[in-house]
Order: structure tokens, then sequence, then C-alpha cells
């Protein structure tokens, strides 16, 4: 794995052999990752991983059209061929008149923000299955859990940098680090099965191991033996673990390739009150420390923090530089970039706000309702907004969340959850997504 300065520099030398090639313009990306796991079951080792890639990739510009082609050699000769055949490839390639790198007055000129992204360290194999047998023990040590899928612990660490032939060149180094496990409870047909999770870019920065572990071991305990859901319509919070998932299919619609074929379910929709005035959707790509954070975007832009919901009004939409032209748009610093092919849009640390109101006192008033805390399948329709997915989790009933419930359907359409969404005081800013415990009324629940 190349330092990021020897990763630009590597993306740089790309370029010029690009542009002797006869490409008009190009831009180039490296992208490399290592990493260590280790995962037991049972109080014994299972596995152990050590994965390392390392891609550079090109994409160029001649002719009118567009290619772009990668590589995992890195030797002056590869590079050579990769940028001779690019070219030609594009000279070949139908016309697209979106396509292009950034409008140049749009790069980031200025020195890209430190995000504290790398810790600088390196987890040896042995500290990993301590902590990957920590986290089981602690999980199999909760009375009533039966079995282990196993506990795992991981480490690794990415480099990314970019290079136009415009005038931008940037790299960045992240670490990360993760912890979990996986067992279940119960016996026969009452057995159930959760987890616990937590991913962090400071070693110093996880939990500890034995509190990870009882997580997972008292959510399996506690969904032993569930009951079944009445059909009907009904009050459904869901739990932050879970939550997450609806701002994720709001983002997928937002994309700005996503209005411009027209294959949305917010189109035309553009500064509508979608949610509660109380509700406010925050990017914020330069936290410190971030699972998602970057300090610059896949086209070489600046990225920025921007509400993506500002009191319940959708503010825009997310787009790459493609997707604004077509748009006649500007674009906002959301371009992501994989290791060959045009970029894509990508959001960096997303939350919802929190409200007013604690969890418990958000669902204080529900007769009857259900709190979730899984959900299953990918029922969602991004053109309509219909919404349909398995669930599982718990039974509310005057107010308070009661035994466990599995085997229903939870149904509406999102253009209605969100306008019925209500959000509690508890976020945690702890994984890509963050949102307190969400409250929706009216959907409906099929079960029995």
């Amino acid at each position: 794995m190349l330092s990021p300065n020897d990763a630009k520099h590597r993306c740089e030398v790309l370029l010029r052999r690009a542009a002797a090639a006869g490409a008009q313009s190009a831009d180039a990306v490296y992208l490399a990752h290592g990493a260590h796991s280790v995962t037991v079951r049972l109080g014994a080792l299972e596995d152990v991983e050590h994965s390392e890639s390392e891609h550079i990739g090109l994409r160029v510009f001649a002719g009118g059209g567009s290619a772009s082609i990668g590589s995992t050699d890195l030797g002056d000769a590869a590079l050579d061929e990769l940028a001779s055949r690019a070219v030609a490839m594009a000279r070949l390639a139908p016309p697209d008149r979106f396509a292009g790198l950034a409008d140049p007055d749009l790069l980031l000129r200025s020195a890209a923000p430190d995000l504290d992204l790398d810790d600088g360290g390196e987890a040896e194999p042995q500290a990993l299955r301590r902590l990957a047998e920590t986290v089981e023990a602690a999980a199999l040590a909760v009375p009533g859990v039966t079995n282990s899928n196993g506990g795992s612990a991981s480490a690794g660490r990415s480099v990314f940098a970019l290079a136009t032939s415009h005038g931008f060149a940037g790299a960045y180094a992240a670490s990360s680090y993760g912890l979990s496990a996986s067992v279940l409870a119960g016996e026969a047909a009452t057995m159930q099965r959760d987890y616990a999770w937590r991913s962090t870019r400071h070693a110093a920065d996880l939990p500890g191991a034995e509190a990870i572990g009882r997580e997972a071991g008292e959510r399996a305990v506690r969904r032993v033996n569930p009951g079944r859901m009445r059909s009907g319509p009904c009050s459904v919070v869901f739990d932050p673990r879970v939550g997450g998932s609806l701002v994720g299919h709001l983002i997928a619609a937002m994309t700005g390739s996503a209005i411009a074929r027209r294959a949305s379910f917010l189109l035309d929709r553009d500064g509508a009150q979608l949610f509660d005035s109380a509700i406010t959707i925050t990017d914020d790509p330069h936290t410190a420390r971030g699972l998602r954070s970057r300090p610059f975007d896949g086209e070489g832009l600046p990225t920025r923090t921007t509400h993506l919901v500002e009191g319940g009004r959708l503010t825009g939409w997310l787009m790459d530089c493609a997707a604004a032209r077509q748009l006649q748009l500007t674009p906002g610093g959301h371009a992501g970039r994989g290791g060959s092919g045009a970029p894509h849009v990508t959001t960096g640390n997303v939350h919802i706000a929190p409200g007013s109101l604690s969890a418990a006192a958000l669902i204080a008033d529900i007769g009857e309702g259900v709190y979730i805390t899984e959900l299953i399948g990918s029922g969602v329709n991004g053109v309509t907004g219909d919404y349909s997915r398995g669930a599982s989790g718990y039974r509310i009933s005057g107010g308070v969340i009661g035994e466990p419930v599995a085997e229903f359907t939870i149904a509406g359409n999102l253009i209605d959850m969100f306008a019925a969404l209500t959000a509690a005081s508890d976020l945690e800013r702890i994984h890509g997504i963050d949102v307190p415990t969400l409250r929706i009324d009216g959907m409906t629940v099929a079960g029995d």
C-alpha cells in the first residue's frame, strides 16, 4: 500500500501518460485497503483473515467520448498500456455531453481539512483474537444465551487519492476498527438470534468488548418465544439501529441521476414540506473521526456540511457533475468514486436532529403499536415510494414496550411516512447514518 503522497504522485504520473496517449482531459484514482480480522466461536478460533487490495483507475475524455479502465499493476509499463487502451476506448465511445471533469472554479483549492481519520496504529492478530474471545464470552455469559454465531474483531487501513488533469490532486488515509458478537437464546422453536457491533476510525474509540458482548446477549434473550401481531393500522416505532434505513431511502430518491431519469418518488418535490417542521436532516462529511468523513469528493470538489432537510423541507438534490449538468444545477460535493467507472452520488455522516421528547415519552400515548428492532427484505419502490418490509420487535401496549413479536409486515408509502414521522431525543452519532428513536403513526401491520 502506498502512502497518501506516493499514491497522489502515482495518479499524476498516470495522467501524464494519458495526455501523451492523446487524452483531452482525464482523472485518476488510487484505492488501497488492508485488513486483519479474527473470528472465534464458542471460545475456539474459527477464522483468521488478512486481505490487501490496491487499484488504480483512469477515466479519459477523447473525441467526444469517455472511457474508464483500471488495473492492480502500478508499474510503468502497465500504466502506459492502461493509458493507451483507455484513450482508444474513449475514441470509440458515443458522445456524452453531460460527462466531463468538474468546472475548475469549483475544485478544492485550499488545504484539505484534517479530519483525524487515521490513528496510525496497527493491531496484532493476537490482540484481535483476545478482543474476539472477550466479546463472545461476555455475550455467552448472559443468562439464557444457549449458542453462538461467533465474536469478531477487525482492524484495517485504507488510502484514497485523486488527481485530475485540470489541477486537482489530493489524498488521505483512514484507519478502521470493528468489534461484534452474534448469539442465540432459547431452545428449539423458541430460539432467537441477535447481535451487537461497533465500528470506529480510532482503536481508542471502540467501546469495551464486554459491553458489546453483553448487549448482544441481552438482545437475544429478550427476543425469545415471540408472539404475533394482529393485522391493521397502528403506530410503528423504529429503534435507532433500524431507523436509519428510512434516511437511506430518502437519500436514494434525492440523487440527481434518479431525478434526471424521472425515476424517484421525490420528483417535482424540490423545496416541498416532506416532514414536520421539527425535522432537520444533516449531512456532515467533516465530523472528526467520522465513519463517512472525507476532505474532498470523488471529483475534487470541497465537501461541506449541508442540510438535506431543513425545517421539514427538502433542500435540493444530491449530485455529481454529470447529473448537475443534466439538471442545470451546481454540484455540491457529493460525488463518490470506485476503482473504475464514472462518479456516483454518496453522502457523509448523516443524522436526524434529536427531538424534544425522550424515547419513553414518545411512545407513552400509544395504546397498541409495535417497536421495530429488525427489518427483513427490501420491498421499497424507489419510483412510487411504496414501502413493505418484514419485521420483528416488541409489542407496545398502553405506552409500554412489552413482549417480543415476529413474522409480520409493516407497510405504507414513504411520502406519508415522512409526513407522520416524529423523532425522540436519544440521538447517538456512532454510525454513518444515525437517527434517534422514530415514531410513525398510521402504518399498516400485516400479521395474524
